[in-house]
């Protein structure tokens, strides 16, 4: 199903193209990124974004590699937006990056249901557990928490 929208996505993408370059207004209406372009292109990232942030979930997960390219960390590094009032929104606003395309193509984004859907104000939450320290375990599940909770 979600690849059905994709190619559907696709095909009236070049619609749009087809009437003499105008942007069509039935295409999402996507927030302008900050930073650098993506190496690989836009086009690219569009199309594996989820293979690359599922790969480098399971290294970071499983294999507890913390140097990772693909994070959401790294997404909102360039890709957060902010409101009128310059409050970066979450999830829960139709103006958020995830959210423009994923609604757009029908698709759950259910990544923010354990991960924060805004940039960090601080670096405390890079402060990982480790199996070495069940003390570390702890005191990251109640930062969690309370992460969660706002």
């Amino acid at each position: 199903m979600a690849r059905l929208a994709v190619i559907l996505a696709f095909l009236l993408s070049l619609a749009g193209v087809a009437q003499g370059g105008e942007r069509s207004s039935l295409l999402p209406e996507v927030p302008k990124a900050t930073g650098e372009p993506h190496a690989e292109g836009s086009l690219y990232w569009r199309k594996h974004h989820m293979e690359m942030m599922r790969h480098d979930r399971d290294l970071t997960l499983r294999m507890g590699d913390r140097e990772i390219e693909a994070s959401l960390k790294g997404c909102f590094d360039c890709h957060a937006v902010k409101d009128d009032h310059g409050q970066y929104v979450t999830v829960k606003s139709e103006k958020h990056f995830c959210r423009v395309c994923h609604d757009y193509a029908a698709v759950k984004v259910d990544c923010f249901m354990c991960h924060r859907s805004t940039p960090a104000d601080n670096t405390a939450y890079r402060a990982m557990a480790t199996a070495e320290d069940p003390a570390s375990i702890e005191a990251y599940l109640a930062r969690l928490s309370e992460e969660t909770s706002e």
